[in-house]
């Protein structure tokens, strides 16, 4: 694919928008840049009154993971005004930022400040700082490319669940398949259940009922439903390390991508007290992909239903610790969106 040239503020907030896939609220996000290339997009919220000295260093801590970076771009997207003497919103953050950054080798290239309806330079005199409408992205070259190439941006990072069937369509069916396959030797339970899947990864159609119920019962024994999370990426590596995104693999985010396809599908034909596992499996993809905001939202959402559920409490625990999925620690093999390959 040709590259793409970021020159104006409506470009980078039009690269910051298609890579995350939404639009940011009350977030800081960092941009790291080497020799003029761009390399990781990092979005966090932005820190509670008191805390900004420790989330500087978490920030800077994962931005020196690219150890390509020589600068960093950033943009503080809020809808606070600026203080009394034009104290911008979040100083002290950007101001810890840039010594924990200095400690780490790494300068601040240039900042933004993104309000409800403009654009601004961070810095600088007020009175001659640039500021454009956001709708000055939706113009921009970089937006024009990303949209062409099939990339678009929602307005926020709230997930919205497709329609289940709920309660009753397959919960028998379910059910019983669960009970069938408890009386199965676990090896030939996991490698049915395995066969299944990996045929429905590799096929590129969606299944029949009758495999999507078996899919679903699968799901409910925690020691397939780990293997058969382990199998998404197509990493041929123990599934432990795989599932902690701690192995030497590339995912085949294709891959990935269409098995979150099939468990939200799997997901519409679940009745509630079978849609953990589901939702859990979900989470981790997004937290694969680098959206632990998502990631944490499907894990809430597993919890809703079942509020003992143990690998969704474990993993809503790890992603709460600012733990970043190790493939996104490197720009080789972390996910890039559709239309943001090159």
């Amino acid at each position: 694919m040709e590259t793409l040239t970021i020159k104006t503020p409506a470009d980078v907030l039009s690269f910051v928008g298609h890579t995350l896939g939404f639009w940011p609220r009350e977030s800081l996000v960092c941009i790291t840049l080497a020799d003029d290339h761009v390399g990781a997009t990092l979005r966090v919220d932005l820190p509670k009154p008191g805390t900004e000295h420790r989330y500087a260093q978490t920030v800077a801590g994962y931005l020196a993971h690219d150890t390509n970076a020589a600068s960093v771009l950033f943009a503080v997207y809020t809808s606070a005004p600026e203080g009394a003497g034009h104290c911008k919103p979040q100083a002290a953050t950007i101001a810890a930022l840039t010594g924990a950054l200095a400690e780490r080798g790494l300068t601040i290239r240039d900042g933004l400040l993104v309000g409800d309806d403009t654009v601004s330079e961070y810095d600088g005199d007020p009175k001659d700082r640039l500021t454009l409408p956001l709708s000055a992205t939706q113009s921009s070259q970089i937006n024009a490319e990303f949209v062409y190439r099939g990339s678009n941006i929602d307005p926020t990072n709230r997930i919205t669940l497709p329609a289940s069937t709920k309660e009753t369509q397959t919960a028998d069916a379910v059910e019983t398949r669960v009970k069938a396959i408890q009386d199965l030797n676990i090896r030939d339970a996991l490698e049915q259940a395995r066969t299944l899947w990996n045929g429905m990864l590799d096929a590129g159609a969606y299944p029949s009922d009758q495999q999507t119920v078996s899919l679903i019962a699968d799901l409910q024994c925690p020691a397939i439903r780990d293997h058969l999370m382990a199998d998404i990426p197509g990493i041929d590596e123990p599934a432990d390390r795989v599932l902690l995104a701690q192995c030497h693999g590339t995912p085949n985010w294709s891959r990935v991508e269409w098995a979150q396809q099939l468990l939200m599908h799997a997901y519409t034909h679940s009745s509630t007290k079978h849609s953990a596992p589901i939702l859990t499996a979900i989470a981790f993809i997004n937290w694969w992909e680098g959206r632990g905001s998502k990631a944490h939202q499907f894990l809430e959402l597993a919890l809703d239903v079942d509020p003992g559920y143990r690998l969704a409490k474990l993993s809503d625990m790890m992603i709460g610790t600012g733990m970043i999925a190790g493939w996104n620690m490197d720009k080789e093999t972390a996910y890039r969106a559709p239309g943001l390959e090159s």
